[in-house]
């Protein structure tokens, strides 16, 4: 079984689409250093809950969209091993992505799949 790595964060409408050339180059760097795939998806249908959701999750305002992503590994320490590379690459060094989204609104974490179909 793989194990993934999800993201959920805000993103202002405005800045889809330095978001998406962030995630482009983002997405070469976890494939270059191994990543089975790399994955970024714009919310279309997520609607504001009354309790909980994606929206409230990250705080979203109406200016901004909910941006679902995921990546995907063969193994936690094959993981663990990639993340090391890709923190340490140069292309993605900086605070630029500041300017793209606020990071303390998003949410992460690894999971180990247990199926896979």
């Amino acid at each position: 079984m793989s194990y993934v790595d999800g993201f959920i964060v805000a993103v202002p409408k405005a800045n889809i689409e330095a978001y998406k050339d962030m995630a482009r180059e983002a997405g070469d760097v976890w494939m270059e250093h191994g990543a089975l795939s790399y994955a970024e998806c714009l919310g279309d249908d997520v609607p504001y809950g009354e309790v909980t959701s994606f929206p409230r999750a990250v705080q979203a305002k109406e200016d901004e969209t909910v941006v679902f992503s995921w990546i995907t590994y063969k193994s936690r320490a094959d993981r663990d091993a990639i993340v090391a590379k890709v923190m340490a690459d140069p292309r993605l060094q900086g605070d630029a992505w500041k300017n793209v989204f606020d990071g303390k609104r998003m949410i992460y974490g690894g999971f180990e799949a247990f199926l896979e179909k």
